[in-house]
């Protein structure tokens, strides 16, 4: 999650380019716009100095925003959406301080001061004070630490409001940042004339002061003060970077892909985004940015125009990217429906008309789900949530109610339906049929009561009332040969084969008896009748992504193939197939267990919760076909008969040695109670 502060004049254009070995993508961009008055366009300067000028030619990227002395605030109060976070973990002396909080309806505005879109009135309403206020000296600071980037200024807005005071002129105090002062006797009751009531201040931090890669922010009171309670109080903070690098939100590169360097500078209030702060190559992560855009000016018909010139997207994460907007901007959605009046998206005449499946009316989707009740989701997607439902008098449906958001979404809907229409397996999840009335996209499929086969490897909560049981290494071996069953049909059963492109463990679906069967083919896409490949933009889910395929955007059932084999690894091992958490080396859960494998210590990763229930030789085997799969190019991996092939070999292998286990119990039984009955005829006593 990014939030930056823009300017920007009539037209906003979103560029996301790569840094050289990485790759752009974006989940979704919110947009928002905000009044002038919300930043100025200078601030005092720290160290002191001529105020800092010119903050509108920068793009401010928000680092830090605490409400001090309470708890989070939610976007849902702030009329700009914003989140305030608690204060807690950057609070360097919490013994030291003393929360206060009052009633946000007492908390008052000034006249041609704080508004409400500065800071709304909760954060004003907490407030951190001394908790030795009450003696008569006190000689700390309350302080508070935040990481930051080094190499950058950063804005700095520190929150006051008097809560704490019975009288004016009674709070008095000092205000440092990363230990240089900021405001020596800051005395609230000159700035308002009236307690209870808000005040905010600005600085610019100079990047020469910070020095550990963090900001201190403290206040305290003011010596030998003559006052009866020395105190010193701080409501909310907000620090913000200056990205100040020519058209760039990550401060380094500029829109045309050169290095600017700390020092670079922008030179129009019109502002292009590029260099995504969290791209960061195959092991990227999903995220969110959120632009607050002051915009110069806006023309009546502002709502008509449109906002977003072109996006630079040469990978497509999993499923959909959307943009939407709040604050008066308008949602970029283009209909596909043409000049179609009714109510359908026009998808059901089309189906209806070459059998593809039964149609749904909305009411009946709405009786089969109570509404669509929350209470009925039992999981959510990228195309949108999935509820369980009754039709027919008591048979159970899972009903995928697509999201209006998402432009993508249409083409998986269609193709969901074009592709499981003519596909009929046992290890696939059947569609059953759909519903396109008032421009929804649902679709209705069989219900698989055991649900993604990650929820039983890793997924379930701790503390959860019923866990989900562990699977055996038996039960994984014969849930990855149904995937790759269905996986083969998919790639040889057809007149024209079908890529997947989505392989991964939250689309294999497990039902009521384990039975494995891979579902979610809105990436599908049909493999080439002659030459070897398909050229297209590359979709997948990362961690699972074929590597060839993301360098070369040409798509092969290989690139299944590669998926499946991260898939067997996740089986194995029980864990997620990126987790940015870990050790840089263990990121990439394929790469790890490749690596760990070639060292011979894979046994390291393997989930505990079956060590020592597998066969050596079931083990080799699996491990050869997970590695083959893995191959850095498609022409040297398996196709997936010979993949599942190996893996029933696996099975069989394992059943064999439980077998061998048990035909030696079972000796080893006979021969103790052998012995035990020899011992039973033993006499007593020599006979005469």
């Amino acid at each position: 999650f990014k939030e930056y502060i823009i300017y920007a004049s009539e037209k906003l254009s979103l560029y996301f380019k790569p840094h050289k070995g990485s790759i752009a993508f974006i989940n979704a961009v919110e947009i928002v716009s905000v009044p002038d008055e919300l930043l100025p366009d200078s601030a005092s300067s720290v160290p002191q100095a001529p105020d800092f000028k010119g903050l509108s030619s920068f793009s401010l990227q928000i680092t830090h925003r605490l409400n001090i002395g309470g708890d989070l605030v939610s976007p849902n109060i702030d009329p700009l959406s914003r989140t305030w976070l608690s204060d807690k973990p950057y609070n360097s002396f919490p013994e030291g301080s003393r929360n206060v909080t009052v009633d946000p309806k007492t908390i008052t505005y000034p006249e041609g001061g704080a508004t409400r879109l500065i800071a709304p009135h909760p954060v004003y309403a907490t407030a951190a004070e001394m908790a030795d206020a009450q003696t008569t000296e006190s000689n700390f600071n309350l302080s508070w630490r935040m990481s930051v980037d080094s190499g950058h200024d950063y804005f700095i807005r520190l929150h006051f409001c008097d809560i704490v005071s019975k009288s004016l002129n009674d709070l008095v105090f000092n205000v440092f940042i990363n230990k240089l002062s900021a405001i020596s006797g800051l005395d609230l009751s000159s700035k308002t004339n009236a307690l209870g009531t808000a005040y905010y201040t600005d600085f610019v931090l100079n990047a020469s002061a910070i020095t550990n890669g963090s900001i201190l922010v403290q206040v305290g009171p003011t010596p030998n003060l003559h006052s009866a309670k020395p105190n010193a109080i701080l409501n909310g903070l907000e620090i913000m970077k200056l990205n100040n690098a020519a058209g760039s939100l990550d401060g380094l590169f500029g829109v045309d892909g050169k290095y600017k360097g700390p020092n670079g500078g922008m030179s129009s209030k019109k502002l292009a985004i590029a260099g995504i702060g969290f791209v960061m190559g195959l092991t990227a992560f999903f995220g969110v940015v959120v632009l607050l855009v002051r915009w110069q000016r806006r023309p009546k018909d502002w709502q008509k125009q449109n906002s977003f010139s072109s996006w630079l997207l040469p990978l497509h994460a999993s499923h959909s990217s959307y943009i939407s907007s709040k604050g008066g901007s308008t949602s970029r959605r283009m209909s596909i429906f043409g000049s179609r009046k009714s109510k359908s998206n026009g998808f059901s005449s089309f189906f209806s008309n070459q059998g593809l499946g039964r149609y749904f009316p909305f009411t009946e989707l709405q009786i089969a789900t109570q509404n669509f009740d929350e209470k009925s989701v039992i999981g959510v997607g990228g195309f949108g949530k999935v509820y369980i439902g009754e039709i027919d008098g008591g048979t159970q449906v899972a009903i995928k109610r697509g999201s209006q958001s998402s432009e993508q979404g249409i083409n998986e809907f269609q193709t969901e339906i074009q592709m499981l229409s003519k596909l009929r397996h046992r290890h696939l999840v059947s569609l059953i049929g759909f519903c396109d009335e008032n421009k929804e996209m649902i679709l209705v499929y069989e219900y698989m009561s055991n649900g993604p086969l990650r929820d039983h490897l890793y997924g379930s909560k701790e503390n959860d009332p019923s866990p989900i049981p562990t699977l055996s290494w038996k039960q994984r071996l014969e849930i990855c040969i149904g995937s790759a069953r269905g996986l083969h049909y998919l790639h040889t059963g057809a007149a024209q084969g079908i890529i997947h492109r989505d392989v991964k463990t939250t689309n294999i679906l497990l039902d009521e008896n384990l039975l494995a069967k891979v579902s979610d083919f809105g990436l599908s896409k049909d493999a080439p009748m002659e030459q070897g490949h398909v050229s297209t933009a590359v979709k997948g889910s990362f961690g699972y992504l074929d590597p060839e395929y993301f360098r070369r955007q040409q798509l092969t059932d290989k690139s299944d193939v590669y998926s499946f084999g991260v898939v067997l690894f996740e089986v194995l091992c029980a864990r997620p197939v990126i987790n940015p958490q870990l050790p840089r080396e263990q990121v990439n859960l394929a790469e790890y267990a490749m690596n760990l494998h070639r060292k011979g210590n894979l046994e390291k990763i393997i989930d505990p919760k079956i060590v020592g229930t597998i066969s050596k030789g079931s083990l080799r085997k699996f491990v050869e076909a997970a590695e083959k799969c893995l191959a850095e190019y498609g022409v040297d991996r398996p196709g997936m008969g010979d993949v599942l092939w190996n893996l029933e070999y696996a099975l069989q292998l394992q059943e064999a040695s439980a077998q061998a286990d048990l035909s030696e119990d079972k000796t080893t039984m006979n021969i103790q109670m052998e012995f035990s009955g020899e011992e039973m005829q033993t006499p007593s006593r020599p006979l005469p």
